[in-house]
């Protein structure tokens, strides 16, 4: 027996993965090793990351000076509670990111993942209201949308087969379809319809990143967003995927004439080496929890807030995430994808090809309507990694979303096994 298969027999015995139907899965790999955008199997097969592991690992895997820093603070400080006590990593990320955002924003709420980060932006816009005596309890959100698994985020996230299941046990939301020009107009008396019960609006900016990198227009989400502000609709804005870079600037925000009330990030945002959520806020939301009341606080927290290992490779990301050699590559991926959609453009098998920043993706002519369960995915997903592309369709759609390392060289070869699948299939 191989490493690779004996590492395959002992995980089939204890493991259970996520969004993986166990009964049919059977082509899980043992990854031993990471360096830069590749990924090494216990075989020794080198893969070509496209994906950055699930859209975190901006840097490429193993990143020598996150690790040194992360060194450092583990004979420091591994942890300590974040009630009644707190440490430089968490003041210095705060006090950080905060200074690259809106200047609205003020406040930062430690959490553990992008699910929880979403719970307690939740939690944030509906409390504040009842700390102030209202009664508002709509949620407004958009169709297709993902904000992560836990019961709040999957009741602002697209209902269907993933929140089946849970039917009933999800609180109401108001779904709209993401704002064109031909449906701006109408989503807008929609929202008016229901104004005076809205407490919020929650939305993906730009990209709805699992419902298929389904993209809308920076300026029709700014109108969507002004109209919800006239109105006193708290914003809540999704920075969890497209935040860091990925969009092609800092943060999904930056492209927008409007600012949110609530903001949203994980993912990224420590490089993709340790699991951290931030949900950060305007003046006015805290200022509804800061009172002589106790009744009236905040009443959330996490075993591992703030944990100060996580802060300090966030730390770590962000130095690296701003160095100018970053925000070149930044540019340079954002390039290639734009020629090589230009490439895609006359294709009869593609139905579209569309970009934001580094996001990249390309839908697929096919019979049947796009679906995450597409039979499209179990083709397409073996092809990519018989050919060292980690590649991880949603249904026919093929996204790109590497870490900023990766080479030209490498963006060449993902792009020319794309373009042989399109001639094979």
């Amino acid at each position: 027996m191989t490493k690779q298969q004996e590492l395959v027999d002992r995980d089939y015995a204890v493991n259970w993965h996520p969004y993986t139907q166990m009964k049919t899965a059977n082509n899980i790999i043992p990854i031993v090793r990471g360096q830069g955008s590749y990924i090494f199997d216990a075989n020794g097969k080198q893969y070509i990351d496209a994906v950055s592991s699930w859209w975190v690992t901006l840097h490429g895997h193993a990143h020598p000076y996150i690790a040194k820093k992360l060194s450092e603070q583990v004979t420091t400080l591994e942890q300590v509670i974040f009630a009644g006590f707190t440490h430089q990593p968490a003041i210095e990320l705060s006090e950080r990111l905060l200074a690259l955002l809106p200047e609205s924003q003020t406040k930062a709420f430690y959490t553990d993942n992008g699910s929880t980060a979403i719970e307690v932006a939740l939690k944030m816009a509906l409390q504040a209201d009842y700390n102030k005596g209202g009664n508002k309890h709509k949620v407004i959100a958009f169709k297709n949308g993902y904000h992560g698994d836990t019961f709040g985020a999957m009741s602002v996230s697209g209902r269907g087969i993933w929140t089946d299941p849970f039917g009933e046990m999800l609180f109401e939301v108001l779904f709209i379809d993401t704002p064109t020009e031909d449906n701006l107009a109408q989503t807008k008396a929609f929202i008016d319809m229901y104004a005076s019960e809205m407490i919020c609006f929650i939305y993906e900016p730009l990209v709805q990143g699992a419902g298929g990198m389904l993209m809308h227009k920076a300026e029709h989400l700014s109108a969507l967003m002004k109209h919800c502000k006239e109105r006193e609709i708290l914003l809540i804005q999704d920075e969890i995927f497209v935040g860091f870079g990925r969009t092609g600037k800092l943060f999904a925000v930056d492209h927008l004439t409007e600012t949110p009330d609530v903001m949203c990030f994980s993912k990224g945002l420590t490089g993709g080496t340790l699991p951290l959520g931030m949900t950060t806020c305007t003046e006015e939301i805290y200022q509804a929890f800061y009172t002589e009341d106790k009744t009236k606080a905040l009443f959330h927290g996490h075993s591992f807030t703030a944990s100060p290992l996580a802060c300090t490779a966030a730390l770590a990301s962000m130095d690296l995430l701003l160095e100018q050699n970053t925000q070149d590559n930044i540019t340079r991926i954002a390039s290639k994808h734009k020629a090589f959609i230009n490439q895609l453009k006359q294709h009869t098998k593609v139905l579209d090809a569309r970009q934001c920043g580094t996001i990249f993706a390309m839908e697929w002519k096919t019979s049947e309507h796009t679906s995450y369960f597409s039979d499209m995915h179990d083709i397409l997903y073996p092809f990519f990694l018989e050919r060292g592309v980690l590649m991880r369709p949603l249904g026919n759609i093929m996204y790109l979303v590497p870490p900023y390392c990766t080479s030209d060289e490498d963006l060449d070869y993902i792009y020319s096994c794309i373009l042989e699948a399109l001639s094979m299939m």
